[in-house]
């Protein structure tokens, strides 16, 4: 099985939104990118910043989109036709509101969730068949109070939960990259027996 060779994180650009739920894909790569001592450069005709890491060996390639969240199809798609991979080739990290803050899953295809990044992705490529790394956030509670709560900045034991999340999945990349998803997801999924979860936490 073709492993990655892209891996996406979704986010919305600027300082105002860097610590928020909402960027967690792009907390990913940067942590990837900062472990490696890689810096991201915008690049005009990918609609993002870019650079290239090693994982397991691999080169791979690392995108921030630089359009808004609701708008990352056009880098993502950009991406995939100028480097010439294939969309089973491709990691999008995003934030997930069905998860608690922490859990951290790896899926294939599937329908968008009502995540924005994803549905634009899915728009463009007329499909959902690609690989998507869900990093929990929790949920508000309520439904009006989404968009301040993945717009808002978590609260430490949150923010914490999702670092932590962010790491163990770090660690199973290497597995993706050699095309072992099963065994990546298996990892994944059975490694979160610790940390403070956030799952109850009905408010900001």
């Amino acid at each position: 099985m073709a492993g990655l060779r892209l891996v996406v994180g979704l986010g919305n650009p600027g300082a105002e939104y860097l610590r928020t739920r909402h960027n967690a894909g792009f907390w990913l790569v940067d942590a990837l990118a900062r472990g490696q001592g890689a810096r991201f450069g915008f690049d005009g005709k990918l609609h993002g910043e870019t650079c290239k890491v090693s994982i397991g060996g691999e080169s791979i390639w690392l995108l921030k989109p630089a359009t808004f969240m609701n708008k990352s199809g056009l880098a993502v798609v950009s991406a995939l036709r100028y480097y010439k991979i294939e969309p089973e080739q491709c990691l999008v990290v995003h934030d997930d509101l069905d998860l608690p803050a922490g859990d951290v899953r790896i899926k294939f295809d599937g329908g968008h969730g009502g995540q924005n990044g994803l549905r634009d992705i899915m728009a463009h490529l007329g499909h959902g068949k690609f690989y998507r790394l869900r990093v929990g956030i929790g949920h508000p509670g309520h439904r009006d109070q989404v968009t301040p709560w993945v717009l808002g900045r978590p609260r430490a034991p949150d923010e914490d939960a999702i670092l932590d999340g962010i790491a163990r999945a770090m660690d199973v990349l290497p597995l993706a990259v050699d095309g072992q998803f099963d065994k990546a997801m298996q990892q994944l999924h059975t490694s979160r027996d610790r940390g403070p979860g956030a799952g109850d936490r009905k408010g900001v």
